[in-house]
């Protein structure tokens, strides 16, 4: 493969540590105060639940999350944390790859309706997916460091 400054290894692990750096920000620009104690994130997400076209969201949604509104929160706000760690430092790579797909993709069918929010996730996914499969943790990674995942 032929590449300009870089080679393939390396631009995997740029775009790796890009969307690592990606799930950080969305983490970073949480008010984690309403979040966790006024339950603002879920609370919105419970709105566009109930309003979603497709019964087996709300049904979902309404079975999963909305009984537990502050344990979600905490989940969805450290996934978000872990993922963005873990792909930006190269720890559990595959891992955090499979993980950001799902969480990508249970956005994406939550927000199906919101064609601006599946522009990011759509990308999102992308990047998770040559991630994964262009094995991006074997440079410039603690798991390759560490002779994990060879």
């Amino acid at each position: 493969m032929r590449t300009i400054g870089l080679d393939g290894a390396e631009w995997l692990a740029v775009l790796r540590i890009g969307l690592g750096l990606w799930w950080l920000e969305s983490w970073r620009h949480k008010d984690k105060k309403d979040w966790f104690e006024r339950g603002t994130g879920i609370g919105w997400a419970v709105g566009v639940a109930a309003k979603h076209r497709w019964a087996f969201v709300r049904g979902g949604f309404d079975a999963v999350v909305t009984p537990r509104p502050k344990a979600m929160a905490y989940v969805v706000v450290y996934a978000e944390l872990a993922l963005g760690l873990g792909l930006t430092l190269g720890f559990l790579t595959p891992i955090a790859l499979i993980g950001a797909i799902v969480l990508n993709l249970l956005y994406f069918l939550l927000m199906i309706h919101d064609w601006a929010e599946q522009g990011q996730n759509s990308m999102m996914v992308l990047i998770s997916v040559v991630g994964l499969f262009g094995m991006s943790w074997q440079t410039w990674s603690l798991d390759e460091a560490w002779g994990l995942f060879l």
